[in-house]
């Protein structure tokens, strides 16, 4: 099922290739699959031409932590949380800062 809607997003990426939907899409779907290099190469796609899709930071910055570049993705949170804030997203502000206080040890919470 996964390698059919990959197909169709491929399909839809060369009709479209500068939607942000579509190429964050591909990110998802190839992160889902642990195809981490197309993942990478489709989030930073984002970053570099969307940098204001709030989306991507959660899920680049989850990828990396999970890649052990905890530093870099604790950059991709704090990246994000200005993006959210600057778009009063404040719901993707709070899941992003969730994320760095965790990446960063700063979790209050007891254990």
């Amino acid at each position: 099922m996964s390698s059919t809607r990959l197909s169709k997003l491929l399909e839809f990426l060369e009709s479209d290739p500068n939607d942000p939907f579509i190429l964050y899409a591909l990110a998802t779907e190839y992160n889902a699959q642990n195809d981490k290099e197309k993942a990478y190469s489709f989030y930073l796609q984002l970053t570099d031409k969307h940098p204001d899709y709030v989306g991507t930071y959660y899920h680049l910055g989850k990828l990396l932590e999970k890649d052990d570049q905890k530093e870099k993705a604790i950059a991709i949170y704090q990246k994000g949380m200005e993006v959210a804030r600057n778009k009063r997203d404040m719901h993707a502000f709070s899941e992003l800062q969730g994320a760095y206080n965790t990446a960063a040890g700063l979790d209050y919470e007891d254990d």
